[in-house]
């Protein structure tokens, strides 16, 4: 179908303020401006409503990390869920996604447990993934502590999303298998170069070619193979016994095919999946429900199915 219009005229308007791409700054000058795209264009009325948010520290590889913690209106306990957000491994932190964690808390009836992990190029591949894997471990231990009922998820959005799979196939290794997964238009294949939507999509849909080159290089760059299954999660040899996955994509996103195949190589494996496809949607669009309705639906709709999936729906 057709690009959002809501959307499109987002687009127009980011093409129209002269400011230079991603991929030509520096890692400071990236997270400055999708802070400023984030929390800059957030109005106080745009703020999802949960009970209640607090900041706290959890387990990370290296040490202490930075955490939000958001809990749901209602009587719980609730499910919990480890969110890592997006932003190439590079940019973004708990800020830039707080409203993302509320509605996931809020349309999931879910704890929710946002974690800053490393980024890079600071700290470079494998650290980020290693602070997922801790962090996820402490909230599994903790979880009834902080008003969970011992059920964790995993969820994340782009980057974020590779470490929600990634993680999800870590724990399974270890024979920790988690209750659910919820993978929004994830980087899942560095390792392949043929997916259409990468030449459909290369430019001018928010998330471009040459950003995701300049993340990559950025976390891991020369330093790992591609076929790690760290970075690439549809490249592990054994995708059986995962758990249920909520996998979303956007249909003008150059990660649409790659989130796609990995919907379907984890059915084919024998596990259960919703495939949640966004049409007319661009990369990023679960931060843009303010200004698309289309957009907003879509949110709302994978976030619900998460909450069943985390109870066993």
């Amino acid at each position: 179908m057709p690009l959002d219009p809501h959307l499109a005229g987002v687009l127009q308007m980011m093409a129209a303020s002269g400011k230079k791409p991603t991929s030509e700054g520096t890692p400071a000058e990236g997270r400055a401006g999708y802070l400023a795209l984030t929390v800059g264009t957030r109005k106080p009325e745009d703020v999802v409503p949960v009970a209640s948010v607090l900041d706290t520290m959890v387990d990370g590889a290296a040490g202490p990390l930075k955490a939000r913690i958001y809990r749901p209106e209602g009587t719980g306990p609730f499910p919990t869920v480890a969110y890592f957000h997006g932003g190439g491994w590079v940019i973004g932190d708990l800020d830039t996604h707080d409203n993302m964690c509320r509605d996931i808390c809020r349309g999931a009836k879910a704890v929710v447990v946002a974690v800053d992990y490393r980024l890079a190029p600071e700290h470079p591949f494998p650290a980020g993934i290693e602070d997922a894997i801790a962090a996820t471990r402490w909230t599994v231990a903790h979880a009834h502590e902080l008003g969970g009922n011992g059920t964790v998820g995993v969820a994340g959005d782009s980057a974020g999303g590779n470490f929600a799979a990634v993680v999800a196939q870590q724990l399974r290794d270890a024979g920790t298998v988690l209750p659910a997964q919820f993978l929004i238009y994830p980087a899942v294949d560095h390792a392949q170069a043929d997916y259409p939507s990468l030449a459909q999509n290369a430019k001018g849909y928010f998330l471009e070619t040459a950003t995701m080159a300049w993340f990559y290089g950025h976390y891991a760059g020369a330093i790992a193979d591609p076929l790690d299954a760290r970075l690439a999660p549809l490249r592990h040899a054994d995708l059986t016994r995962l758990p249920p996955a909520v996998v979303v994509t956007a249909e003008f996103d150059p990660l649409r095919d790659s989130g796609l195949a990995y919907a379907e190589a984890l059915r084919a494996a024998g596990n259960q999946v919703d495939d949640l496809p966004g049409p007319g949607m661009v990369h990023g669009f679960y931060d843009m429900g303010r200004w698309s309705p289309g957009a907003q639906a879509l949110v709302q709709q994978g976030i619900r199915r998460f909450g069943e999936r985390l109870r066993g729906g």
